[in-house]
């Protein structure tokens, strides 16, 4: 569920006004049942005490605290999910060429055991020097198609092995992704407590500068 993040800057500490009620026993004028010179009285506010003031105080710093360390890890999951889709790129291209090389090497053996069973013809009505050339030219080309074979194969265990890694690393993305989605969600709901708790709530100054003061030598 997504929700707009509420700024916990101070100012949202600022008194609310009291509502005002008219007062029961004003005067009224006979003549027309109006009220004369209605006194209005505004009832006491009820002020935040100092302990309240305090742990409101206290969960906003947390939250900003927070918030900016949901921040941060969001922007290094960010960096670390574009790392994981370049090397996902590039595995998917390697793969594609492994597969062509592949094919050109099936390829290549087709027409090396058909050029074999050519040469079980044509050797033994070949001159003895001719004979010699075609054979010499066939094992360079085994030969050669051999080693292009082996390249091929360690090239396919190399990829088989970074493969298995990358998907333990995309596994292990997705599950910090849920757990930050989490703790992001916890996040948002301890700023709708602080905001039902202690926003726009009436305080004493005094005790805000109190409390600001006995921060500041805690911190020293």
């Amino acid at each position: 569920m997504k929700r707009i993040l509420v700024s916990l800057l101070a100012a949202a500490l600022m008194p609310v006004f009291a509502q005002s009620t008219v007062n029961p026993n004003a005067k009224v004028d006979p003549k027309n049942n109006k009220v004369s010179k209605p006194v209005v009285d505004k009832p006491k506010q009820k002020l935040m005490t100092r302990d309240e003031l305090r742990n409101c105080m206290n969960a906003n710093d947390a939250n900003r605290v927070e918030g900016e360390a949901i921040k941060a890890a969001q922007a290094a999951q960010t960096k670390e999910r574009n790392e994981l889709l370049k090397e996902k790129d590039e595995l998917s291209k390697v793969g594609d060429v492994l597969t062509a090389r592949t094919n050109e090497l099936l390829a290549e053996r087709a027409a090396l055991l058909k050029l074999n069973e050519e040469l079980k013809v044509s050797l033994p009505k070949a001159k003895k020097e001719e004979a010699e050339a075609l054979k010499k030219d066939y094992d360079a080309k085994a030969e050669a198609h051999g080693v292009r074979i082996d390249a091929l194969n360690k090239d396919k265990l190399d990829y088989k092995a970074r493969s298995p890694a990358f998907d333990a690393k995309a596994e292990a993305h997705n599950q910090a992704n849920k757990a930050l989605e989490a703790r992001a969600e916890s996040y948002l709901d301890k700023l709708d407590e602080w905001k039902a708790e202690c926003s726009n709530k009436p305080y004493d100054e005094a005790d805000e500068l109190a409390i600001k003061k006995e921060k500041a030598a805690a911190a020293k």
